[in-house]
């Protein structure tokens, strides 16, 4: 049975939690986090996979959903519940027909519906969209109108906005029709992780 998708997901960056990285991690579970997804671009492939591991058992812990950024392989070696890919990462067809029926497949979808369509219509379980705000994690990222959010419901699928959110600016973006907010910097650079957690979590109004 597949996770909901919904409320803070939290992306996890080497660059800023470095060591921390499962101190952090539970720090932000323990604050209502509702998934959390592996992002490490290195090649080391044995820390990424003992990470991964320690990861899972952690989420496993929480009733949590973990996903890995970019990276069938390592997701069906550690036994992950799916992935996220971009628009130039592994094919949705191919990552559908490697993971278990049950996966969570999520895919990068910045700006444009033409793009959410085709995710939709290729199996995908949940369609990302950003950067919603200037991102000190992807300063390169076009602009994502809220808009489009709003227009992207016709898909039927859980919606993600990333960029640049903090709990300051997050509400426009769920009123427009975000059902998660992938969040970077504004979690792991906060002084108190489970506090900016559940900060996060409290803008969502209760199931």
């Amino acid at each position: 049975m597949r996770h909901a998708v919904r409320g803070l997901y939290a992306i996890t960056d080497r660059a800023l939690l470095g060591e921390r990285l499962l101190p952090a991690v539970a720090a932000a579970l323990a604050g209502g986090a509702g998934i959390v997804q592996y992002r490490d671009k290195s090649g080391d492939h044995d820390r990424r996979h003992a990470e991964a591991s320690a990861l899972l058992t952690l989420c496993r812990q929480h009733g949590a959903p973990l996903l890995i950024n970019d990276d069938v392989a390592l997701a069906l070696a550690v036994g992950a519940d799916g992935v996220h890919l971009g628009q130039g990462d592994a094919s949705l067809a191919l990552a559908r027909a490697r993971l278990r029926p049950d996966a969570i497949i999520g895919i990068t979808c910045h700006d444009r519906l033409d793009l959410a369509e085709a995710a939709a219509s290729g199996g995908a379980d949940y369609l990302a969209f950003g950067a919603m705000y200037p991102s000190a994690s992807k300063p390169g990222a076009r602009a994502c109108r809220p808009e489009v959010l709003t227009a992207a419901r016709r898909f039927r699928l859980p919606l993600v906005a990333i960029g640049g959110i903090t709990p300051d600016n997050a509400r426009p973006v769920i009123a427009a029709g975000a059902d998660a907010i992938a969040v970077i910097a504004s979690l792991w650079q906060a002084p108190d992780i489970t506090a900016r957690a559940r900060r996060f979590s409290q803008e969502f109004p209760a199931a």
